[in-house]
């Protein structure tokens, strides 16, 4: 491999910011990007009517709920590196959308609320970070509030999660006596004095030896007293760094901070660069591909998402690079479609901001123009390597609805809307399995996502839309090869239905009716994720 090519491979870093929702993930991503420069003020997620708003947040919806419910892919640069940041919904709704993203992650950073602990979504997405053993980095949030105390925080995430953690700085106080934190390596204490919501780039800090007498004065006599006890004991009884256990994602670092005020904001990222990795393997039908030894350009599509820009129209396929330099000029290899192709107008995303690029490499994570041919999943490689990487799974939705256009004239539009949100792996659609042009159903994940979906449609494809539930909560693929649902045994309280590439799927009311339909037919093998 040239040098050149390693060089710029090994100073890519790619990341996904998980966390439960207002634990304020999109406010630590602003932050990030006002160290890298790539934005000069932090928006605020919630803010007054002429605030900005957060860089990351761009739909809509997310503006007036103050929510994520669509994952941003924003790149920047800072000390060498060239870091991409997938930041993730946080609302469980939208959990599928984050399973998704982790897969094109190296690495994950779990924020938590200092006074909330782990929260239910963090669970269920820091079980994701497991089973794909990345490596896993806390930032404890908000400990300029009202917080609970650090030794009870970290306990509940070894318990709960059930990861080692090795805090590698220390608070020195909560809320309004919140005085900085403690880095355990240098022995330095940096004070902070808090900035205003979406302030200046950095907040004033002053930097003391722990051994300080200033240090003394300005924190007081029973901080110090409480600092020199918590040090000691970390040392004594704390699980020590071990970057090995880091990177089986065994061993969580933890940092303390406040993201709204930048406290620990620039410190965590220094650190986190170090103990990361350059863009890990991946695995494909052909085994695999290490971007350290593979020249050969490669990737995948982990998400797709319509209107990113509403006077155009279009759809941008995400695409995460696993080897080699991507070259605007050459021909590249879609490997579903069997096709030869040049990826039109390749971009480096900014959430909703795009810049045309000639070139990228393994790490990155790029936008191209989506004519409608790609599917989350699909492989891009350099012609004459004919591979695919492992699918990403598609789950089972828990949610049904009918959904009925009110303008019977603009039946054209909508089924455009419908398919393309149903693309964009927002939505799942299903059909009658009998019927051609039957009425359209939607499952979900989330009921949150029904209403995106009626703004969506109101909003970017002009269709009037009615919802109308339906009282199924359990979905199944059938994973027998060329079997006709008209020929089982189906529970009354069923729904044969097909999905938009033809598989045919039963819907259910109740487990009790899964159970009785696969007693009724001997040898039917139901799933409850296909994958793509």
């Amino acid at each position: 491999m040239n040098e050149q090519l390693k060089k710029e491979i090994e100073n890519r870093r790619t990341f996904a910011i998980i966390s439960h929702p207002d634990a304020g993930k999109t406010t630590l991503t602003e932050k990030f990007l006002l160290y890298g420069g790539a934005i000069n003020t932090a928006g605020s997620v919630k803010g007054k009517a002429n605030s900005k708003y957060a860089v990351s947040d761009w739909m809509g919806i997310e503006k007036e709920r103050g929510i994520s419910v669509t994952s941003s892919a924003l790149q920047f640069n800072f000390d060498g590196y060239c870091i991409n940041i997938l930041d993730t919904p946080g609302h469980q709704d939208f959990s599928e959308d984050t399973y998704r993203t982790l897969m094109a992650a190296d690495s994950a950073v779990m924020v938590i609320d200092a006074s909330k602990g782990v929260e239910a979504q963090t669970i269920k997405l820091f079980k994701v970070c497991v089973m794909r053993h990345i490596p896993i980095f806390t930032f404890i949030n908000k400990m300029d509030l009202e917080a609970r105390d650090p030794y009870e925080l970290l306990e509940e995430i070894e318990n709960v999660l059930g990861i080692k953690t090795c805090p590698i700085n220390w608070p020195i106080g909560c809320g309004k006596r919140f005085k900085g934190v403690f880095d355990r390596n240098t022995n330095q204490v940096s004070m902070f004095q808090a900035v205003s919501v979406g302030g200046s780039k950095s907040a004033a800090e002053t930097t003391f030896d722990v051994n300080d007498e200033k240090l003394k004065e300005e924190i007081g006599d029973d901080l110090y007293e409480q600092l020199m006890d918590d040090t000691e004991l970390l040392d004594g009884a704390g699980d020590p760094f071990d970057q090995e256990l880091v990177d089986k994602g065994e061993l969580s670092p933890v940092f303390f901070g406040s993201a709204l005020t930048t406290f620990g904001v620039e410190t965590f990222l220094e650190h986190f660069l170090r103990m990361t990795e350059s863009p890990l393997p991946r695995m494909s039908d052909a085994g695999l591909i290490d971007p350290m030894e593979e020249e050969a350009f490669s990737g995948f599509i982990f998400k797709i998402q319509a209107n990113m820009n509403k006077a155009h129209h279009d759809r941008i396929a995400f695409m995460r690079i696993c080897s080699g330099k991507f070259d605007a000029t050459k021909d590249v290899f879609h490997v579903q479609s069997g096709r030869k192709m040049k990826l039109s107008r390749p971009q480096q995303i900014m959430a909703q901001d795009r810049k045309v690029i000639d070139e990228a490499y393994a790490g990155d994570v790029m936008g191209i123009f989506d004519p409608g041919i790609f599917s989350i999943g699909d492989t891009i490689c350099t012609p004459g390597k004919k591979f695919s990487y492992e699918g990403i799974p598609t789950f089972a939705p828990e949610h049904f609805c009918r959904l009925v256009a009110l303008d019977s004239m603009k039946r054209k539009q909508f089924m455009k809307g419908v398919t393309q949100i149903a693309q964009e792996g927002a939505i799942q659609m299903f059909q009658d399995y009998n019927l051609e042009m039957s009425e359209i159903i939607v499952g979900v994940v989330g009921t949150l996502q029904f209403d995106v979906l009626k703004y969506r449609l109101e909003n970017e494809y002009n269709c009037d839309v009615r919802l109308e539930p339906l009282p199924y909560g359990y979905i199944r693929w059938v994973d027998n090869e060329g079997v006709d649902l008209n020929s089982l045994k189906c529970p009354s309280d069923t729904k044969k239905v097909k999905d938009m590439k033809g598989n045919p799927l039963v819907l259910f009311s109740n487990e009790w009716s899964i159970r009785m339909m696969l007693e009724r037919n001997e040898g039917l093998e139901l799933s409850e994720f296909k994958k793509n």
